[in-house]
Order: structure tokens, then C-alpha cells, then sequence
């Protein structure tokens, strides 16, 4: 690939968007184009204002073959494909001299299953709808939305309906009968945005539908020739949780409703008695363990007093799906769909229940009593990345934080690309020819100059935060900065109880500013918050983790971010703390190894949140004394963008009143 077409491609895209040469941004995107054409992997590190989207989407067209990208929000995924492909198509079609495609793939349950929504009495989730007149509604809205010509099927374009009301109207991967089966295969809109993707150049898609190909060793994306992983700090938490089983009483009780309905007797009988005996088990259990404290949710093994009922599932679950697969005589086509329901559901029961009974050394099994689940995850997912994704295919994984320390070794080996470095790999032996070793590192920087427009307070005099939240001392402060910055504060914790001790302090000691206080709550859609947040200058936002990462607000509505504590993994994450386990029982360190590089990426990405823009100015405040008190803490502070240090409050107050008079005096 000629890198001479890459730059000229990526100027014309870049002029189609109005943007501005940067040079991270041409660096990143001839290193992209070095590791599709000669087929090895790539660790780019983007700071923020790089322009990374299209430093990997240009030489990916420019390369010719299919490229498959996968985000980790949903925010970034429509940002491809609603803002930046659709601006540089025309211009890049031009100067490639050929038409250029891009689709979207999504996961089956992302899209209304027609056959389901036309089931009637067989569909057994659409019963906990007739009772009830709003979900009546909403099921109408969305069926009327459905029934137009040209519509997507997308959960993101349909109508905003109920949980349940969805859940009603469509179907998991497993469930689903296929489309040679199903009497609306034809009109199917997972099919048809599949087939969409077969054919585009770039396909965007997400993590956790990824993760569960190269778990399962499963094909359900699309063909691709090189993968580029944007958000890739997290990809190894959300492969972590896309194949984490769970059990509850409720899965298996509706697995054996639906097995009753299709097919009464004996099984059915048989499952529904294990389903109870599961069920009657499960809630003595949790009754003994509200007793315990949160340190207690990580088994070493199944309690006693579930180990028969959760074999007794499995037994009548396989039974099942014995009988199942044994009827052949089937020719109905919603009898077939139906069928297809039953097994699905069964079969996740069959599948989780063989796994918990035979959970080995690489598990983690952890019970959650607020929902009465019982959990599995796989305490290390770099192997299985390794054979099945970087033996495959090349893959350009990029982040704004990627490196620990000024380091890339953590997350290369989290993902498995050093994983057993030691071992000699031959290219040849691997299916595609791929070296996991064979990978670049880059980090291109950021085109802002951070220590001239940010600053980073590190006040010493704090107390170190303890286990019941933020210190008194560390909320006054809080107030203070808040006061000094006239709003215009985006404030992060690391835990619920932060939260809500900092929204009863400053409701008080700001009662008679004019100052909105936007508070986070569980379950609260992220993205109507930021946008209230951004809209009112004078506004401050409160909230957890979900807010640490992927909040983009620049301008005068966010000059202050405040983080209250180092974002180290709570001492209850049943999976962190195995992992750490691990590394200090191998004669490592759980802390140096898995806790700290965990909480310098999440620390990095809140500390991003500040500069947006090359206008941007303001303050970031660490509430923390440990990161300057701490040998660790330079780890942390050489992981973050280079603002501009200092632990005089004073200095840091003056600087934020100045700015905020200078952005009310223009009006802002």
C-alpha cells in the first residue's frame, strides 16, 4: 500500500470534514496502513484531538479489503457511522477512484424478530404484555413502526418502548430458527443488515459480539481481513463479561414454561420440579448469605446446598434437548420457530449448568445476593484472545490510553499479545500466517498542548480517602473549587456512596448559588445527563464509573473535572481480586500487576475529560493525597495527559475564578 495514496486519501477526507492537517493523525495512519499491508498488529496509543476514527478508516479503504471495527460504546459506533463515513465517503470515493460501502452488524436481539411478533398465543413473552395498557401501547407503536416500508428493524431507530415490550418482539442468537426455517426469513431485518455487512468495505460492530466469536470460536461476523479495535483499553473487561454465565431462578423457571408449552409430559414435568427444587435452594441460600459481608461474594466452589439441584437442571435441561433434537417429524413453520425458542432457551440453561459443575482453576464464581445470580467468569482471557484473535487476523488496537507508566507492556499482555513471548511462534504454523508477537507500539501523542492550557491539583494536605467514601476535608475542598469555578464541574467517583455524600454536602454549602446540581442515579441514560450538563454552563455533574470514560463536552460547561479517588478496583470485584490473587500466589504482585494498571488507565480516561478542544482551558483535581504521597503515584501521574502541576489550592482557585470571569463577561 502506497503511503503516498494513504496521506493524499486522508487529506482529501480531512478537507471533506473542514478539518486541519495533524500530524499524530498522519503518523497513526501510515502506521495502520504499514500493519494492513504487511500484515502485523499495531498498539496506538491517540491522545485526544488526534482524529484517530479516520487515521485508521482512510488507509482501511485505502487498503482495499475488508476491515471489521469494533467499538466499545454505542456513542463511538454511531459516530462512525452516522458522522464521520458518511462525511468522507464522496470525497474518498473521488480520490479512490471507486465506490465505497460501509454497513453496521449488530447482534440478533438488536433487531425486531418478525416471526415472534407475529406468533400470537405461542409467543409465551408477549403474554406479560396483555394485562398491562401501557406495554399494550407500546407494543402497538412498535409494531405500526415495523410494518413501514424501508425501516431498519434497529433497536437504536425504533420507537423507545419498554424492556419488556422488546424483550416480547425479539430473539436471541440461540433462539432464533434461521432464516431457511423461518417463514419471514426473507424480510428479516438481522438477515438483511448481515448481508449488508457481507458486502461493505468497513463493518462496524461492537465488542461484546466480537468477543463472543472469538470465545466461541463461532463465525457470526462477517469475513474480514484485519480488525481495528477503537476503545481497546476495554476489550479484555467486555470479552471478561461477554462470556461470564449466570444463573438465576427466574432463566431456568422461564426455560421450563416454554419447554411445558411445547411440548407437556413428562420432561416438561421433570424440568419444571428441578426448576422449583433450584429455585426454593437458591433462596435458602441467599437468606444465610445477607449474613456475610461484601469481601464474602467470591467462592472457592459451589455451596453444598446447591450442588443437586443445579445437577438435577442440567439433567432434566439435557433430557430436553435430547427430545427436542429427536423430532424430526416437524414441518410447521411456526411450530419450527417455536421449537427453535424452546431449544435456545434450554440449551443456556444445559450450557451454564455444565460449566458451573465443572468450574476448574481458571474460574471465578461469585454470587450476587441483590439479585439472587449466581456468576462465572474466566479469571484470564489473553490465551484464548491470543489463538483466536491474533493468530487470525491483524488487529489495530487504539485508545487515548493505552500505556501505564509511559508503557504498553500491561495491556499487550492482558490481551495476549506478550502472553509466553518466551515461546518461539512460527508465522507459518498459524492459520493466516500472523505472529501475536510480531506487533508495533506507537503513541502519536495529542495535537493540545496540555500543560499550557490545563492544570493538574494534587493537594497533599488531605486526608487519605477511607472505605466509607470522600473525607469531610476532600468535600469542603470540593465546595470550594465548585464555588471558585462559578459550575462548570464534571465530578467523578469511584463508588454510589461518593456520590451521594457529595450531593447532600454541596446542596448545602451551594444553596445560595446559582448553581444547578445535575446528580447521577442508577439507571440514569448517560447521554441525557452530559446533555443537560453541557446546555447549562452553571451547572455541575455528579456521577460514577459510566461518566469516567466517552463524556465529550468541551467549552466553558466543563472547566473543572474533580475525581475523588484513585480509581482503584473495589476490594469486593470478585474477578479483579482472583486475578490479583493469582499474580501474588505465581510470586508476582496482585497490586502492581493488576491493580494499578487498571486504575492509571481509568484515571488517564477521567483526566480526559477535561481538554477537548484546543480552546479548552481549566482544572483537573485529584481529592487523593495518595497519588503524591505514594511511591505508586508516579506510575499514575506518568500515565496521564502532561497538564501543568501544583498542590497550592490557592493558585488553583485564583486561575478558576479568572476563567470563569472571563467566560461570563463574554457571555458563555
Amino acid at each position: 500500500m502506497s503511503l503516498e495514496k494513504v496521506r493524499s486519501a486522508l487529506d482529501a477526507a480531512v478537507s471533506a470534514i473542514d478539518g486541519a492537517a495533524r500530524a499524530g493523525q498522519i503518523e497513526m495512519a501510515e502506521a495502520v496502513a504499514n500493519a494492513l499491508a504487511d500484515r502485523h498488529h499495531l498498539l496506538v496509543q491517540a491522545g485526544t484531538g488526534t482524529g484517530k476514527s479516520l487515521a485508521y478508516l482512510v488507509p482501511s479503504l485505502v487498503h482495499g479489503k475488508r476491515v471489521l471495527v469494533a467499538t466499545a460504546t454505542l456513542a463511538l459506533q454511531r459516530q462512525l457511522v452516522e458522522r464521520d463515513l458518511p462525511k468522507v465517503k464522496k470525497a474518498l470515493e473521488k480520490e479512490l477512484g471507486r465506490e465505497i460501502s460501509f454497513a453496521v452488524y449488530k447482534g440478533v436481539g438488536n433487531y425486531i424478530c418478525l416471526e415472534k411478533m407475529n406468533a400470537g398465543e405461542t409467543n409465551a413473552d408477549a403474554e406479560l404484555l396483555v394485562d398491562i395498557s401501557t406495554l399494550e401501547k407500546d407494543a402497538r407503536r412498535l409494531r405500526e413502526w415495523a410494518e413501514k416500508p424501508g425501516v431498519s428493524g434497529d433497536r437504536d431507530d425504533a420507537p423507545e418502548v419498554d424492556r419488556r415490550v422488546w424483550l416480547a418482539n425479539s430473539t436471541s442468537g440461540r433462539e432464533c430458527v434461521g432464516a431457511e426455517e423461518c417463514r419471514f426469513g426473507s424480510q428479516c431485518f438481522a438477515v438483511n443488515a448481515k448481508a449488508k455487512a457481507q458486502t461493505a468495505d468497513i463493518v462496524v460492530t461492537n465488542h461484546t459480539l466480537l468477543a463472543i466469536e472469538i470465545v466461541d470460536s463461532h463465525p457470526i461476523l462477517p469475513e474480514r481481513d484485519a480488525i481495528v479495535l477503537d476503545e481497546a483499553h476495554e476489550f479484555m473487561d467486555r470479552t471478561t463479561q461477554a462470556v461470564t454465565e449466570e444463573l438465576t431462578a427466574g432463566r431456568i423457571s422461564r426455560a421450563a414454561a416454554m419447554t411445558r408449552k411445547h411440548m407437556p409430559g413428562k420432561l416438561a414435568n421433570a424440568f419444571e420440579k428441578a426448576a422449583d427444587q433450584f429455585a426454593g435452594a437458591l433462596d435458602e441460600y441467599s437468606a444465610e448469605y445477607r449474613l456475610k459481608s461484601q469481601e464474602e461474594r467470591r467462592l472457592d466452589e459451589l455451596p453444598d446446598s446447591l450442588v443437586a439441584p443445579i445437577r438435577k437442571v442440567k439433567e432434566a435441561a439435557e433430557a430436553v434437548v435430547a427430545a427436542i433434537n429427536a423430532d424430526s417429524e416437524i414441518i410447521d413453520p411456526d411450530t419450527l420457530a417455536e421449537r427453535a425458542r424452546v431449544k435456545g432457551a434450554v440449551n443456556e440453561i444445559k450450557t451454564t449448568t455444565q460449566k458451573l459443575l465443572r468450574m476448574g482453576q481458571g474460574s471465578v464464581l461469585w454470587f450476587e445476593p441483590n439479585f439472587s445470580t449466581l456468576y462465572l467468569a474466566p479469571l484470564d482471557v489473553s490465551s484464548v484472545l491470543r489463538e483466536n484473535l491474533f493468530k487470525q487476523t491483524p488487529v489495530i488496537a487504539t485508545s487515548a490510553t493505552l500505556s501505564v507508566g509511559k508503557s504498553f507492556d500491561a495491556i499487550a499482555r492482558n490481551l495476549g499479545l506478550v502472553a509466553n513471548i518466551e515461546e518461539e511462534v512460527d508465522e507459518e504454523s498459524t492459520p493466516s500466517g500472523v505472529n501475536p508477537a510480531n506487533v508495533q507500539m506507537l503513541d502519536v501523542g495529542s495535537p493540545f498542548d496540555f500543560a499550557a492550557q490545563g492544570m493538574l491539583y494534587l493537594p497533599r494536605h488531605l486526608p487519605e480517602p477511607g472505605r466509607d467514601g470522600p473525607s469531610v476535608e476532600a468535600l469542603v475542598e470540593l465546595g470550594e473549587l465548585i464555588d471558585a469555578a462559578g459550575g462548570r464541574t464534571l465530578a467523578l467517583f469511584s463508588s454510589w456512596r461518593g456520590v451521594e455524600m457529595a450531593d447532600d454536602h454541596l446542596r448545602r454549602v451551594l444553596a445560595e448559588l446559582p448553581i444547578k446540581i445535575i446528580t447521577q442515579k442508577r439507571g440514569d441514560s448517560v447521554g441525557s445527563l452530559v446533555e443537560r450538563f453541557a446546555e447549562d454552563p452553571t451547572s455541575i455533574l455528579l456521577g460514577t464509573m459510566s461518566l469516567w470514560q466517552g463524556v465529550d463536552v468541551p467549552g466553558p460547561a466543563c472547566t473543572l473535572v474533580a475525581i475523588d479517588r484513585i480509581p482503584f478496583p473495589r476490594p469486593d470485584d470478585p474477578v479483579m481480586s482472583a486475578r490479583s490473587a493469582r499474580a501474588d500466589e505465581s510470586g508476582g504482585s496482585g497490586f502492581m500487576q493488576v491493580s494499578l494498571p487498571r486504575a492509571a488507565l481509568l484515571l488517564a480516561q477521567g483526566t480526559g475529560r477535561l481538554i477537548r478542544s484546543v480552546e479548552d482551558r481549566g482544572v483537573v483535581a485529584i481529592l487523593d493525597s495518595r497519588i503524591v504521597n505514594k511511591r505508586y503515584g508516579a506510575v499514575l501521574l506518568n500515565s496521564m495527559p502532561p497538564l501543568w502541576r501544583t498542590s497550592e489550592s490557592a493558585v488553583v482557585r485564583d486561575s478558576l475564578k479568572r476563567l470563569n470571569h472571563q467566560y461570563l463577561e463574554a457571555g458563555r
